[in-house]
């Protein structure tokens, strides 16, 4: 049941991230990075995406998908339809991956440590649900101050 529930949330925000993404008058602009600010929203979407495919396509659902977290922070200028594309197949990993973990599974540690920090699977997807949110944000604020007059 409480896969179902991250499941459908996860879905919902990350098509929430591709309507943010969606929304940035100029392409150019999500790999701008304005003083004070440490991320585009360009980096930011390739970090959501690198994340969940290692953090639960790799970690929970063996998928094989090996991360370059460097890489989701240092590209550039990837196009809109690329990164909405990689969203787009991770909502699908989440969801084939999420249907496959049995109620049982969920009291189990998390294979990962993360900051330092155990996890059980459950307590593990609550996290990944609030730290996708914390990046939505983000990429909300960094879209509105580009367009403010």
């Amino acid at each position: 049941m409480l896969q179902q529930i991250v499941s459908d949330t996860l879905e919902r925000d990350l098509n929430k991230l591709k309507e943010e993404l969606s929304l940035y008058k100029n392409e150019s602009d999500l790999w701008i990075v304005k003083e004070g600010i440490s991320n585009s929203g360009g980096n930011l979407c390739m970090h959501i995406v690198g994340s969940f495919n290692y953090l639960i396509g790799t970690v929970l659902g063996n998928t094989g998908y090996v991360r370059d977290r460097a890489a989701e922070f240092e590209s550039k200028n990837i196009s809109r339809e690329k990164i909405l594309s990689d969203m787009e197949a991770t909502i699908v990993m989440v969801k084939k991956v999420l249907q496959n973990i049995p109620d049982a599974e969920l009291s189990k540690d998390y294979p990962l440590e993360l900051g330092g920090n155990k996890f059980t699977i459950a307590k593990f997807l609550v996290h990944l649900t609030t730290h996708l949110n914390y990046h939505l944000g983000q990429v909300n604020y960094h879209r509105r101050l580009l367009s403010a007059p």
